[in-house]
């Protein structure tokens, strides 16, 4: 059964057509990617499937009783609660929360006649409906998903109207988990979280039982979650098989293919029209007038057009000066802020040279752009001292692009950096895909991918060695953030990246820099020499190192196995150690589910019985066991996080 299929959809806003002849199905088990360029109708396209908007042309159908949860770009008109963080994920378990006062006002009244049969009977039923519903759980699986997308319980009462956009968005994610409808749609799920969070994120979504429709522009996250990827692509749709990596190798596989059967056409037309032209008033004429025909009926009918290719931006990044084999060092250093004199993490000694690139990563607040900011001089560290060597030129390119002026236009911009003519910057921002009368846009007017292209075509003409680059890949598309990839890796200078662009850092990075929580609580930075896969790799052996030199749980389930970090996620087990311990878990909650069941026949006799002592006893006995049972549930969710 499809849940949502789409019969030639088109989609139109005043003269312009985005899409059109569109036919797509969503199936129940659906792991699907919508990719293409930006502005070619990927987030239209989602809102008409789940008909928050209406196609120009065609038709949208349902399945009967299709729950959708739907994640927009921006998340406000989609909240339900105008209270705090908590009120809103509370929304989801409105019928549990009736049930559960339904029980507490039962259990009022036996405390009032506790020999009353009938509210005894009454209160097993509302207890066991209770349970039924998940009312022993729901606590518990709400902090679940607010830990995994990146919220502290003290974040918990914040109010919605004080939160960010983007923390917002986070919000509404975890309320559509909690949700689990039949599908999920996600336009650009991972932009406001940290690599942690989307890790995370990626592991809840494999578990996920309904169908998936994603918008990303993420593709370590596309490959490791998607089975299809849909391209809009010049008002058109075309469908691929696999992850992310597949759908590239079949791409190019299938524009190859395409480009020469083209070829291949046009020497069969040129062979024909060369006939035509010599035989069309000789002896053969009759055959060239029937050659002719064909022709004509051929390219009316039949044939291909040239394979098109999306026009993509043109960037090339070049030192102007070759600088010092050591480009960087660092020296007892601290990172913080002089106002509290808090540090938000120790450097270790580090030194990066001429034609490295380095990846700092860690989660969101963590200090990143902090450490990024004191290296380019502009703050002062706690203590300890950075090093610039010989000859280093360095441009930086920030995340919130606030080295952009405003007021200025592209065109004015691009001058503050190097004086040109009109028609040489014309033509240069041309390159970055800013034509005609947009040069003179002015930056406020500029979307975030727009004002990305603008920092980065600054960054291009600067003629820098080293390049600070934070998070240089948001808002660019697909094709975009290709191209800086290919440009980046053949840069003759060095790179210190801020990113959480897994895809990007596995190609560039020779270090990693990764900032994270010891066992104390307090942060530090993990140096890697290596690639991601590499810092994976070591992750895990510290991990499954401090997991055995941890004392080893008891069996009381008051000690959680593997200590958990300052920002509630397991650690310290290796995937062979977790896999095992939940086994051993699932059995254990298996046996406990079933000492409730019978617990609860118990008491359902008993109140049959109108045995007020015996009921009290099972009550007693019910609640020490579900504790119990919480508590193993608790293990098992922290080793799924």
């Amino acid at each position: 059964m499809t849940l949502i299929s789409a019969h030639k959809i088109a989609c139109s806003y005043g003269p312009d057509d985005i899409f059109d002849q569109v036919s797509v199905g969503v199936p129940p088990d659906a792991r699907i990617a919508i990719v293409g360029p930006n502005g070619t109708g990927k987030t239209s396209l989602v809102r008409i499937l789940i008909k928050e908007e209406e196609p120009t042309d065609g038709q949208v159908f349902h399945a009967r009783g299709l729950r959708i949860g739907y994640l927009p770009q921006r998340a406000d008109a989609y909240l339900k609660s105008s209270g705090t963080m908590w009120d809103e994920m509370l929304t989801v378990f409105e019928d549990v929360l009736k049930q559960e006062a339904a029980l507490n006002q039962l259990a009022d009244q036996l405390a009032e006649e506790p020999d009353n049969p009938d509210l005894l009977d009454a209160y097993g039923e509302a207890q066991t409906t209770f349970d039924l519903m998940g009312g022993y759980e729901y606590v518990t699986h709400i902090k679940q998903v607010l830990t995994g997308v990146g919220f502290n319980e003290k974040d918990y009462d914040a109010p919605l109207g004080q939160l960010s956009g983007g923390q917002k968005t986070r919000v509404l994610l975890a309320r559509l988990l909690l949700q689990s409808p039949d599908v999920l749609v996600l336009d650009e799920p991972t932009n406001h979280l940290d690599i942690q969070a989307i890790e995370w994120l990626e592991n809840w979504l494999k578990g996920y039982d309904g169908a998936l429709v994603v918008v990303s522009h993420d593709r370590y996250f596309m490959d490791s979650v998607v089975s299809n990827v849909w391209e809009l692509i010049f008002g058109q749709m075309e469908e691929y098989r696999g992850n992310y990596s597949a759908y590239l190798r079949q791409r190019e596989e299938r524009h190859a293919a395409l480009l020469k059967a083209y070829e291949k056409q046009q020497e069969f037309i040129a062979k024909e029209e060369e006939y035509i032209r010599r035989n069309i008033e000789g002896q053969n004429t009759r055959q060239a007038q029937g050659r002719r025909k064909r022709l004509e009926r051929f390219l009316r009918d039949e044939a291909i057009f040239r394979p098109r290719q999306q026009q993509h931006m043109r960037l090339s990044i070049d030192a102007r000066r070759r600088s010092g084999d050591e480009v960087l060092r660092t020296k007892r250093l601290v990172i913080g802020y002089h106002d509290d004199q808090v540090p938000l993490f120790e450097v270790p000694d580090i030194t990066l040279k001429r034609g490295e690139c380095a990846a700092l990563i860690g989660p969101n607040g963590a200090g990143k752009s902090t450490f990024m900011k004191t290296i380019l001089g502009e703050l002062d560290p706690l203590s300890g001292e950075t090093r610039i060597g010989a000859n280093v030129e360095i441009g930086y390119f920030a995340q919130a692009h606030e080295r952009l002026n405003s007021d200025n236009t592209i065109f004015d911009e691009i001058l503050t950096v190097k004086d040109m003519l009109d028609s040489e910057a014309r033509t240069y921002l041309g390159s970055f895909l800013f034509s005609g009368d947009d040069v003179y846009k002015p930056i406020s007017a500029l979307s975030g991918g727009e004002r990305g292209r603008v920092a980065l075509a600054k960054l291009a003409l600067s003629g820098a060695n080293l390049l600070l680059l934070d998070e240089p890949t948001n808002h660019l598309d697909i094709q975009s953030q290709e191209i800086l990839e290919v440009v980046l890796s053949e840069f003759r200078g060095t790179v210190l990246l801020i990113s959480h662009d897994r895809y990007l850092v596995e190609r560039l990075a020779t270090q990693i820099w990764a900032i994270q929580s010891q066992t104390n609580g307090r942060p530090e930075l993990m140096v890697v020499e290596g690639t991601y896969d590499d810092y994976l790799r070591r992750r895990a052996q510290r991990q499954e190192a401090a997991t055995l030199a941890a004392p080893q749980p008891n069996g009381s389930q008051t000690a959680k196995l593997g200590a958990k970090s300052n920002n509630g996620h397991p650690s310290g087990l290796s995937l062979y150690q977790r896999e095992k311990r939940i086994a051993q878990l699932e059995e254990e909650i298996h046996a406990l589910e079933g000492e409730l069941a019978q617990i609860s026949n118990d008491l359902e006799e008993a109140s049959a019985q109108g045995n007020v002592a015996e009921v009290t006893r099972l009550g007693e006995a019910y609640s020490h066991t579900e504790q119990s049972l919480e508590s193993l549930i608790a293990d098992w969710e922290y080793l799924h996080d």
